[in-house]
């Protein structure tokens, strides 16, 4: 950190560390109006979404605006003029105005953003999933814990009062008796990123070190820099992390409850397949998850249901991106902003109507002013322990070999038969079968919920994805 103000943010991070504790009118800017100074950490699509959302939230001002990508920070300027434009978020998060920050950036730089944050006495907003790896995620929340910080995730579904009304329906009224599995879906079409022959040139309003963060510095060979990021190991986390994340959430809080941190087996497999671009995470992804509960299976793809189809995602039952918990008397159907509950006849009994989580910002702002984390909707160790469950499914995916139908069918759960059924019909009509080259699947691995390590058999490598190696100058710090 060559620049002075990196200086003052390591020994103001030291000091505030100490001070975390303290009301929060001694580390904020006091006004009359009790406003919060919001630091927005991207100017990305996301990152705007948030803006609107939180300009709707009274007293709560965008004061900073921050984008390693010079020509983003200018755009979200003409809306915010009022704002402060920075390119380095350690500039952002030193600033006196802003109180907290709200990091809407590439999964790679979730983490350390909001340590980084927290460790100045700044309140955390984090998108969804909150980590790229499980143990960073750990680190997290020591932070939040260790700074007396409010962090919240951005599963916004969590402050939908429908959950309320389905967690009642399903568990006190016991509207369709006991609940025995639950299907996860994730479909919709995505088109592929291109390959180039010569690496990707980086724009030159982009300060790609800045951009790279805790991110290994590898060419790319995708045709965009921006958003496409997702499907690249390096710094994203496939469909699992990117929209597994919120339906995993939802069936956390809806079926189990949260009482269910982390599943306790994990077998599952997919592949990039089709496309042939520069892509690495799968656009076709299955896991089983066993809690010793409740069986959970996942479906993700991001593939047309056949060659030529566009938008039309491949068959399967219930929401393309929902899930459906099957129960003694009948099956709920949920996805964002609604549910139906069918009786074991197909008859629907009763609809439900949500308003996607609008209340989301409102809701961290709330909890903010009033120093109460308990007042949070989705506080980070909710959104940590079900981003685990994205990055098992993940890992699972990554430490996997070849593709074997007996040890696949080795489960003996009639939903997830009929997912591999599924997969094994959507690959077809793209003329691919499941033992394919680019189909991987893992082992059974065994998961120590409360340590969150494998352990048993194939421990080893699936253990070795748990923590990534940083960069040197971005490297997440161990706080537990």
């Amino acid at each position: 950190m060559p620049k002075q103000t990196r200086r003052v943010f390591l020994s103001q991070a030291a000091a505030l560390g100490a001070a975390a504790t303290l009301p929060i009118g001694s580390l904020r800017a006091a006004n009359a109006n009790d406003e919060i100074g919001l630091g927005f950490i991207s100017c990305g699509g996301r990152a705007r979404n948030l803006m609107s959302a939180f300009s709707g939230v009274k007293g709560a001002n965008i004061v900073g605006l921050c984008d390693p990508d010079e020509s983003r920070v200018a755009s979200a300027k003409k809306k915010y003029p009022q704002a402060t434009g920075y390119s380095d978020l350690r500039d952002l998060i030193d600033a006196k105005d802003v109180d907290a920050v709200v990091i809407a950036t590439c999964n790679h730089w979730h983490c350390l953003a909001a340590i980084w944050a927290m460790q100045a006495g700044k309140d955390v907003y984090v998108e969804k999933p909150l980590s790229h790896s499980q143990w960073e995620g750990l680190q997290t929340v020591a932070a939040a814990r260790k700074y007396d910080r409010i962090c919240q995730i951005g599963t916004q579904q969590r402050s939908d009062p429908m959950q309320d009304e389905i967690k009642a329906f399903l568990h006190q009224d016991k509207k369709l008796g006991d609940l025995q599995v639950v299907r996860v879906n994730r479909y919709g079409v995505r088109p592929a990123i291109g390959k180039r022959s010569t690496p990707l040139e980086i724009p030159e309003t982009v300060n790609y070190d800045l951009w790279l963060g805790p991110a290994r510095d590898e060419p790319l060979f995708r045709d965009k820099l921006h958003y496409d990021w997702h499907w690249d190991w390096n710094t994203g986390s496939g469909e699992m992390g990117n929209w597994g994340v919120h339906v995993l959430d939802d069936v956390r809080n809806n079926v189990f409850q949260d009482r269910v941190k982390l599943p306790k087996k994990i077998i599952g497999g997919g592949g990039r397949v089709v496309y042939g671009d520069a892509g690495n995470t799968p656009n076709v992804h299955f896991t089983y998850f066993d809690t010793d509960d409740i069986p959970v299976v996942i479906g993700l793809s991001n593939l047309p249901a056949k060659p030529g189809a566009k938008g039309k995602a491949a068959p399967h039952p219930g929401p393309g991106s929902g899930y459906v918990v099957y129960c003694e008397g009948g099956r709920f159907e949920g996805h964002r902003g609604g549910a139906s509950a069918y009786d074991e006849n197909g008859k629907l009994i009763q609809k439900f109507k949500g308003d996607s989580g609008k209340r989301h910002q409102q809701n961290f702002v709330d909890a903010v002013r009033k120093r109460d984390r308990s007042l949070l909707n989705a506080e980070i160790q909710v959104g940590h322990d079900s981003t685990g469950w994205c990055n098992l499914a993940n890992i699972a995916y990554q430490s996997g070999g070849a593709f074997s139908m007996d040890e696949a069918k080795s489960v003996y759960v009639k939903q997830w038969q009929d997912l591999l059924a599924d997969m094994q019909a959507h690959l077809g009509a793209h003329d691919l079968t499941m033992d394919a080259e680019a189909i991987k699947m893992s082992p059974m691995l065994t998961m120590d919920p409360e340590k969150e390590q494998f352990v048993g058999a194939h421990a080893d490598k699936a253990n070795t994805f748990l923590k990534r190696q940083y960069r040197k100058g971005y490297e997440v710090p161990n706080l537990t």
